[in-house]
């Protein structure tokens, strides 16, 4: 059964006052979300992934928890912050793996574990980091939108909630912006070439 989102927006605001008692009724609410979050996250990695989704959930937990400064305004606009969070923890492990792949803290491994992240799906993440970078440097409210519907897997109505801008105003910047990137990183694929 999926919390109403009154009770959700309820505890995350008596959070950020300060009570302590409202995080630990919140996690077990948004415990199924979260795991969902994570799930089609790693669904979009190479099979055999070395981080797996309760570690990707709990790493998320750890760092929400530590969001002291937000003043949450309901339960998309956590969603979204989680979704970032997620797409964070999963950038890191990339450049760890990539870093590690080129000899950086040569860490002895069997060939199944160096097969499990390979170079290319690392090089492919932190193509799309990277062009989702250079979109949000150029348009901001592009790259959040992106942010929020591919990696945080919000409707179009939650993004327009999270980001106060019409439903419409989601709709055709999420057009430009996937027509962009997709530019961007096949371009980016025949400069490899």
């Amino acid at each position: 059964m999926i919390p109403a989102s009154q009770d959700v927006t309820r505890l995350l605001v008596d959070w950020s006052s300060g009570d302590q008692a409202a995080l630990e009724k919140l996690l077990p609410l948004v415990n199924a979300e979260l795991r969902q979050l994570a799930r089609r996250y790693m669904r979009r990695e190479s099979p055999g992934h070395t981080l797996q989704t309760s570690a990707l959930v709990n790493e998320a937990y750890l760092r929400l928890i530590d969001q002291k400064q937000v003043q949450w305004q309901n339960r998309a606009h956590f969603f979204g912050i989680a979704a970032q969070l997620m797409r964070r923890i999963l950038i890191d492990h990339a450049r760890k793996a990539h870093y590690a792949k080129r000899g950086g803290g040569a860490l002895k491994v069997s060939l199944d574990e160096a097969a499990a992240v390979t170079e290319t799906r690392a090089a492919e993440l932190l193509a799309v980091d990277e062009a989702l970078e250079k979109l949000t440097a150029m348009d901001a409210r592009k790259g959040r939108i992106v942010e929020l519907r591919f990696f945080g897997g919000l409707t179009e109505e939650e993004t327009a909630e999270v980001m106060s801008i019409s439903t419409p105003t989601v709709q055709r910047e999420w057009r430009a912006a996937k027509a962009w990137l997709r530019r961007m990183l096949t371009e980016g694929k025949e400069d490899a070439a």
